[in-house]
């Protein structure tokens, strides 16, 4: 798992955060999906104050970056079924809407809530964060 903080110069509090992983949700997925290379965003969050400042869509940019030289091919996450505003956000960010899961329970035996499957292409990015993560390896393929 790999995640990134951005931090404002000023008071160095978190202004936000992403994790990124190679393992999925279990339930979410087909097995068709699994056997392709991607990774995965299990959460972005970004603080209320640096709302507005495109900080969420440079985090996407960087895990689709890492992604990518990880070697995978889709950058994939998911959202909460409810929740439009967020979904028309990451649709905004380029990701593609791949269908919505309602069945299963959540990972913390909870109903599930995030259902709704997105995805985009790994790519390279300008994402303007210095990234001190080690290299990623590649996935196997």
């Amino acid at each position: 798992m790999t995640s990134s903080r951005a931090t404002p110069q000023t008071d160095h509090k978190t202004a936000g955060t992403i994790i990124l992983t190679a393992e999925a949700e279990e339930g979410l997925w087909s097995e068709a999906e699994l056997s392709e290379p991607s990774m995965f965003i299990n959460k972005l969050t970004v603080a209320q104050e640096c709302a507005g400042q495109n900080l969420g869509g440079r985090l996407l940019e960087w895990a689709g970056d890492r992604a990518y030289r990880a070697s995978t091919k889709w950058l994939r996450l998911d959202a909460w079924t409810t929740n439009a505003r967020l979904q028309r956000y990451y649709l905004d960010q380029g990701f593609e809407h791949v269908r919505t899961v309602l069945e299963g329970g959540a990972v913390n035996g909870g109903p599930r809530v995030s259902g709704w499957l997105a995805q985009r292409p790994a790519r390279l990015a300008e994402h303007g964060f210095t990234d001190e993560a080690p290299s990623p390896e590649p996935l196997p393929v």
